[in-house]
């Protein structure tokens, strides 16, 4: 049976420094609202596994999915802007699920992490935008082997005005 896995870009951060303590700004904090309450629309993520980034601004949007869908939020140390996608991998390798999982990073792993897993290239990876979300589904996590099922911006999610 498949399993699923979504990646998550983080919302928009305000500049500064150190980069792994740049926050969220109150636009991030919209959009990041905007993909939570969709995510907890959905009844195929019963009892995600939510994970993020150990900087600032991705603990600060796994904080709000996590609210929004009662899930806990756990600290992945290797998943920070500039790690090894293959790295990733690996930990989702070694790591069968049995219910679905989030992961909340950074440009440029989360493109490269999906282009490895869907495409088995890092460096033909999608663009995220911030707050931006990836779906797949695979048997197995390893290089080419996901399927991309979906992928969603806080600007899909918002009404459009007539």
């Amino acid at each position: 049976m498949a399993e699923r896995l979504l990646i998550l870009r983080h919302g928009e951060a305000g500049a500064g420094w150190p980069d792994a303590e740049r926050a969220l700004t109150e636009h991030g904090r919209r959009e990041v609202a905007r993909q939570a309450a969709w995510l907890a629309e959905r009844c195929d993520l019963a009892g995600l596994h939510l994970l993020a980034s150990p900087f600032l601004r991705a603990r600060q949007t796994a904080a709000i999915i996590g609210e929004a869908l009662g899930a806990a939020v756990e600290t992945l140390p290797i998943i920070t802007p500039d790690d090894d996608p293959a790295a990733v991998a690996d930990w989702l390798l070694a790591r069968p699920a049995e219910r679905p999982r989030l992961l909340v990073s950074h440009m440029p792993l989360v493109g490269a992490l999906t282009g490895l897993l869907v495409e088995g290239r890092a460096d033909r990876g999608l663009g995220f935008s911030t707050a931006a979300v990836a779906e797949l589904e695979a048997d197995v996590w390893a290089a080419g082997c996901a399927r991309l099922v979906g992928f969603t911006t806080p600007s899909d999610l918002t009404p459009r005005v007539r």
